[in-house]
């Protein structure tokens, strides 16, 4: 059973961790790791899905990205079966919405103070963790995703104050946000908040300011859609012409390119880039080997960012 615990394994196996290393919530962790929601796609294969989960974990993934409203529990009852305590993983859940399998969108927004709490008590249970090392904090502030009204329009003072209660309880290691504007996250600074999860990418630079702004806090940046494209007005990484063009002369795919490239814009950067195919895992993780010559990295930095603020429901 998986257990919070930091411990190494007396006997580690020695893997290169995807990426390099930069710190993430006091730990060192691969600077590529493993977004788990695209499991849920394979309930009816849980063999496949906890293979996936295990060839991450095998090739040096050591942080996780889940949450309970990912495939209803399911998600987190594969980290709980695949996560062995010897392989030190960090997993980092996310509150703020709840599931809706039959509203327009499969969740809906759990904002209020109390919704908070309850989720990360059914995130403890459905992962069998006394701890969960970081929770984000997903405010539906900014980026593409639902928009509040009525009782989950929630000031953010509120739902840090319920964050770091339990943070104080020892049922959170550490606090971060996702969605969040410039302003909210000079208010939680204060509070101590270990990641900036926002949707970002080489063609959806909104949030540069934010961005800088974690550089500075020591605060790491784990974009969601990495390579934009998750919705049809979302304009995509792999439509560009100069990303193709570096995928040929560096005989790497596209994707890989967008995802390199985020490697190398910022150095606190990580990345939890999403598949239930072993096959496209392998080629994610394959990304932190890229290296982009002067010219090359300046012609991508040049591709035009587009509007990502795309608001669902």
């Amino acid at each position: 059973m998986m257990t919070s615990s930091n411990t190494l394994s007396d006997e580690p196996v020695n893997v290169p961790r995807p990426g390099g290393t930069a710190q993430f919530a006091g730990r060192t962790v691969s600077r590529i790791g493993y977004g788990a929601m695209q499991l849920s796609r394979l309930h009816d294969d849980r063999d496949a899905a906890l293979a996936v989960l295990r060839r991450a974990i095998d090739s040096g993934v050591d942080h996780i990205d889940t949450a309970q409203f990912y495939g209803n529990g399911f998600v987190n009852g594969l980290l709980r079966e695949a996560i062995r305590p010897e392989d030190d993983v960090m997993v980092v859940s996310k509150v703020g919405a709840t599931p809706d399998p039959d509203g327009p969108i499969p969740l809906r927004l759990a904002q209020r103070p109390e919704e908070l709490r309850a989720s990360v008590e059914d995130n403890l249970i459905s992962l069998g963790l006394e701890q969960i090392p970081v929770v984000n904090l997903r405010r539906p502030d900014s980026g593409p995703g639902v928009r509040a009204t009525g009782d989950q329009v929630v000031d953010i003072d509120d739902q840090l104050a319920v964050m770091t209660a339990m943070r104080d309880e020892g049922k959170i290691g550490a606090i971060g946000l996702g969605s969040v504007t410039l302003d909210g996250l000079r208010r939680a600074i204060p509070a101590g908040i270990a990641c900036v999860q926002n949707a970002y990418s080489l063609v959806t630079r909104d949030d540069e300011a934010v961005l800088e702004l974690c550089r500075t806090e020591g605060i790491a940046w784990v974009p969601f859609f990495p390579l934009g494209g998750a919705f049809p007005q979302m304009p995509k990484v792999t439509d560009e012409a100069a990303v193709h063009a570096a995928a040929t002369s560096l005989g790497r795919t596209p994707v890989q390119v967008g995802l390199a490239w985020l490697l190398h814009h910022a150095p606190h950067v990580l990345l939890i880039p999403g598949t239930a195919s072993i096959e496209h895992l392998d080629e994610n993780i394959a990304a932190g080997t890229i290296t982009f010559d002067h010219d090359m990295l300046g012609t991508l930095d040049a591709i035009p960012s587009r509007s990502s603020d795309v608001p669902l429901g």
